[in-house]
């Protein structure tokens, strides 16, 4: 055989042979290797083109904090933590593409990512931030509920169902599905149980703590056929090494771990014991900001599952103060819808000082946090938006503090009659 009758890559040059099968074009040959490069580089392109349209800059972390300061009250710790990490989140991507600008540092360093797992109190505002930060960030962002989840092959959904919804986000694009954020909801639901007989399966506890742990870490997950395929037919693959994981949940009964490490029990027993004085039991603030890898792992995570999520943001209760804001001050604070919805009607809703005080105090009873807010305030208004749209004399409604108590009823107050004749007028 020629010189000529050799076929070589037109890329590379490596002449063609049994181990090294070309592809003929029109006017040239290209090798396999050659087809693996030129697909990472269209890729890169893609990559860089995505990020530039998801971001001009980066986004600072004051400016990402400042944000979720419109939505969420106090909480700063957490924000300033999920603030970072969404910024190093975007570095990453940054530096996977191609463009951190770090010269020849990019090549000698892998940045990590660091696992968020948030720790409060229910209706602290865990879900809220995790929603808030959709909005803000450009990547992928999909909420997953830990509590659906069951171990492979019992009836649930498997935890490889958690990057399926991620692709569907990101519009089938396996590229930007790596570069997404997905925050577990409710992981305190799949601790293992204390109560749990030895030998049996925990099939949606500990079970699922396993399963999350190759998806968690970074690895290639094969994604479930039910999902999406790739054009040749074969399952996808997705690699989560770049996926920001951020876990949140309430773990009730968490600080009782604590104190027991905080405060140690005094065991002496007999006529000559010290008596006890009895110490000053921590707030639960102050345990939740103390919290450790063991008290969790008392609780029913299993260690690795822990090690996976190095950076733990507690988050604190919410006093009378903090759920007074709640109610006034964020853009979808309760007391401005509630407002717009008597304003649809014509009617000015006020809610007295002392009111928002009693709300307050309410909510802190029934152990709900802000979730429970709006529970009250209906209760409150229950009547009043029934009876109102019936009526067109109405010109404002307040609530005192009695109304909320249960001592009084709600102060209507009737339109003048010129006014009724101009509005009758005006329809």
């Amino acid at each position: 055989m020629s010189n000529k009758e050799i076929k070589h890559c037109s890329f590379c040059g490596i002449d063609q042979s049994v181990s090294v099968p070309l592809i003929a074009g029109a006017d040239g040959y290209i090798c396999g290797a050659c087809v693996l490069l030129a697909h990472q580089v269209v890729t890169n392109w893609s990559r860089k083109k995505e990020l530039a349209q998801m971001q001009g800059d980066l986004p600072k972390p004051a400016k990402i904090k400042a944000h979720l300061d419109q939505y969420v009250i106090g909480q700063h710790l957490a924000k300033e933590i999920l603030a970072v990490a969404v910024y190093n989140h975007y570095k990453r991507l940054k530096h996977e593409s191609g463009d951190a600008g770090l010269g020849e540092f990019d090549k000698d360093v892998e940045i990590g990512k660091s696992n968020i797992l948030l720790i409060g109190p229910s209706g602290t505002g865990k879900t809220l931030l995790a929603s808030t930060l959709a909005k803000i960030v450009g990547v992928p962002f999909v909420v997953a509920d830990a509590t659906t989840l069951t171990q492979a092959g019992y009836v649930g959904d498997d935890v490889e169902n958690i990057l399926v919804r991620l692709l569907d986000v990101a519009e089938g694009n396996i590229a930007n599905a790596e570069w997404g954020i997905v925050y577990l909801d409710e992981i305190d639901k799949i601790a293992r149980s204390p109560e749990q007989q030895t030998g049996t399966r925990d099939v949606s506890g500990e079970g699922v703590q396993q399963a999350l742990l190759r998806l968690v870490e970074g690895s290639h997950v094969k994604l479930p056929a039910k999902g999406h395929r790739n054009k040749d037919g074969g399952d996808t693959l997705m690699d989560t090494r770049n996926i920001l994981f951020i876990a949140g949940g309430s773990f009730p009964g968490l600080e009782k771990y604590v104190e027991k490490r905080l405060v140690p029990t005094n065991s002496a027993i007999g006529f000559h014991a010290a008596v006890d004085q009895g110490t000053e039991k921590p707030s639960l603030e102050d345990m939740l900001n103390a919290t450790q890898p063991s008290d969790l792992r008392k609780f029913g995570l299993i260690p690795e599952f822990i090690g996976r999520f190095p950076v733990l943001a507690p988050l604190e209760p919410l006093d009378v103060d903090a759920l007074i804001q709640v109610l006034t001050e964020p853009k979808n604070a309760l007391v401005k819808q509630y407002q717009q919805l008597f304003a649809y009607e014509g009617v000015d809703l006020k809610f007295e000082q002392e009111a928002l005080v009693e709300i307050a105090k309410k909510a802190i009873e029934r152990e709900t946090g802000a979730r429970g807010l709006r529970s009250i305030m209906e209760q409150i208004l229950r009547k009043t938006m029934f009876d109102i749209p019936s009526v067109d004399d109405i010109e404002q409604c307040v609530i005192d503090a009695d109304v909320v108590n249960g001592a009084g009823d709600i102060r209507l107050i009737k339109k003048d009659d010129d006014k009724r004749r101009q509005q009758a007028g005006q329809s």
